[in-house]
């Protein structure tokens, strides 16, 4: 006998309009990576609606992108905060949140990454943490440069922070950017202007003065809201 479909309780489909289309005209390589067919919906059942829990791949040290085996990461050294809050505006746990991230000549750590900037071998490139009891998080890195892509003449990409956050299962992924605030190019970035104009603030974090650590490093705030009306956007799924 086949177990019913579950649905966890309170979850409610995300309203049309709220995340950018899959398929961007101004985003070129979304016309061959969107999905041409309507996706598949499989179904979740207990195993994947509850499990596991997501408490144990983290290590000391895994927050912090800066320190190499031969010394510290060039370029400005900042501390990237915030805490993962419901549409209510209560924390939530126990969410692993991994980013990655160009170094600061604008160069990934990847064997694809062909940008003719040179790579740090004291920049890990990404890091990951859980969120306490009250949500937070907070990770130590290096702003990360803009660098050429391609998409069309002269495209630059923003400064920006892969963000990726698992919750209480490996189905409950959610992939969103970070952005920095008062950054030049946003004008020219088709990704960044495929949100809606009226919410794009959400992806942009907060320089936090308060929060700076004296002669040591910078400090922006970025929230994570999950749901609601002033949900982050995320990047669908590509089926």
């Amino acid at each position: 006998m086949t177990p019913p479909l579950l649905q966890p309780p309170g979850y409610l489909p995300v309203p049309d309009g709220t995340h950018p289309p899959l398929n961007s005209p101004g985003y070129k390589s979304t016309g061959i990576r969107a999905p041409s067919q309507q996706p598949v919906v499989l179904p979740h059942r207990l195993t994947e609606v509850t499990g596991p829990l997501l408490t144990g791949p983290v290590n000391p040290g895994d927050d912090d992108l800066t320190i190499g085996e031969h010394g510290e990461a060039a370029g400005q050294r900042i501390v990237v905060f915030g805490r993962v809050l419901d549409s209510d505006g209560r924390p939530v746990p126990d969410t692993l949140v991994e980013v990655w991230q160009a170094n600061a000549a604008g160069r990934y750590a990847h064997r694809w990454d062909n940008w003719p900037a040179p790579l740090d071998p004291n920049f890990t490139g990404g890091g990951r943490a859980l969120t306490d009891s009250l949500g937070n998080y907070s990770f130590t890195t290096i702003k990360p440069g803009a660098y050429p892509w391609g998409n069309h003449h002269n495209a630059w990409r923003p400064a920006h922070i892969h963000f990726s956050l698992f919750g209480r299962a490996f189905t409950q992924r959610l992939v969103t950017q970070m952005y920095f605030p008062d950054d030049p190019l946003f004008a020219q970035d088709p990704i960044f202007n495929s949100v809606p104009e009226e919410s794009r603030h959400r992806m942009v974090s907060t320089f936090d003065l308060a929060a700076t650590r004296p002669e040591w490093a910078l400090a922006f705030r970025f929230d994570i809201v999950l749901r609601g009306r002033e949900q982050t956007h995320f990047e669908e799924p590509h089926a």
